[in-house]
């Protein structure tokens, strides 16, 4: 079959096509034809070792197809189901799946949209929900809306009943987010370039925001930390400005009693990615399956033009998700 692989050398990721045999499914696992997959900046921009690419590894790491084989001991998934999961190797034409990582695809559901699901929010729902903690009436500002998992996070956090404040640096991102639904927009770089905790907590008439969504990265750390409200939460999912390090305002931290946490599914076993996944089952995929939320398709690619996909991603001109549709 067909496989994009991801390596890096030096600080410069590609993506290579090569030929590999069909996997087969083990015990728990399914085997399905990829129909569509995402891209998913983690998986691409191979920044963290945890993330490494140095030799090359199969890329993408969610995605939408047809189960065609059944692994022993699974239960609830037969050959002909249309399943979206999250699992390694997923730019490909087959890909094996843990079946605790799999949900069946409503008949209405596009692969791309299908495909779209994942990841973004699978990893919205730990940061909102499992460690951030976010309730109804709270308020969260999102830096980096504009990505796929800030935008599922937007999304997410408004049917969960919360006040959204959306962080961009582009006025047309901030528009098209106003438009789905964020209560405020604001430029990441605030007003004359002072950053945008002072406008946040302007927002707040000076009392905070309850959660910070961090998908930027170091450069948005400290005003992420200075947003929050007493017992405020910051929560870094993302690194797109490659910025690892950031200072931590200890007075702060201590005074207020906030909490920082990391989320990343490099370290986490198959048993640990379910638990999640169960949570988002239960609380979030029935907006999606009914249509209530609807995720965000910035473009699509054809398989062939997956290194193309990646170079889109790099630009970060996208709002939403860009899928590889396979054929």
């Amino acid at each position: 079959m067909k496989s994009w692989w991801i390596q890096k050398s030096g600080e410069q990721v590609t993506l290579a096509l090569r030929d590999v045999p069909v996997p087969q499914p083990a015990h728990g696992e399914i085997l399905v034809r990829m129909r569509a997959t995402s891209i998913n900046r983690g998986d691409v921009l191979a920044r963290i070792k945890r993330h490494s690419a140095e030799g090359g590894r199969p890329a993408g790491v969610d995605g939408a197809g047809d189960v065609c084989a059944v692994g022993d001991g699974v239960a609830g998934f037969t050959t002909g189901d249309r399943v979206l999961f999250r699992a390694h190797g997923c730019f490909a034409e087959y890909a094996v799946v843990d079946a605790m990582l799999a949900a069946k695809v409503p008949a209405h559901m596009s692969w791309e949209e299908a495909a779209a699901i994942p990841v973004a929010f699978i990893t919205a729902y730990e940061a909102l929900v499992q460690f951030g903690k976010l309730q109804r009436d709270e308020t969260v500002l999102i830096a980096g809306a504009s990505s796929g998992v800030g935008v599922a996070a937007l999304q997410m956090a408004k049917v969960l009943g919360a006040w959204v404040i959306g962080v961009s640096r582009s006025a047309e991102k901030r528009a098209r987010l106003k438009a789905l639904g964020a209560d405020a927009v604001i430029d990441i770089h605030g007003a004359q370039g002072a950053g945008f905790a002072e406008e946040a907590l302007w927002i707040t008439r000076k009392r905070g925001v309850d959660l910070a969504v961090n998908l930027v990265g170091g450069s948005a750390f400290a005003d992420c930390q200075r947003a929050l409200a007493d017992f405020g939460r910051q929560v870094v999912v993302g690194y797109v400005d490659g910025q690892m390090k950031a200072e931590i305002d200890l007075e702060s931290l201590h005074g207020k009693r906030l909490s920082v946490m990391g989320i990343s599914n490099a370290p986490l076993t198959p048993g640990q990615r379910a638990i999640p996944m169960r949570g988002f089952m239960e609380q979030i995929y029935p907006h999606l399956a009914s249509g209530k939320i609807k995720p965000v398709i910035d473009r699509v690619f054809d398989f062939s033009e997956a290194a193309a996909a990646k170079a889109y991603v790099d630009t970060n001109q996208l709002l939403g998700k860009v899928i590889i549709r396979v054929p």
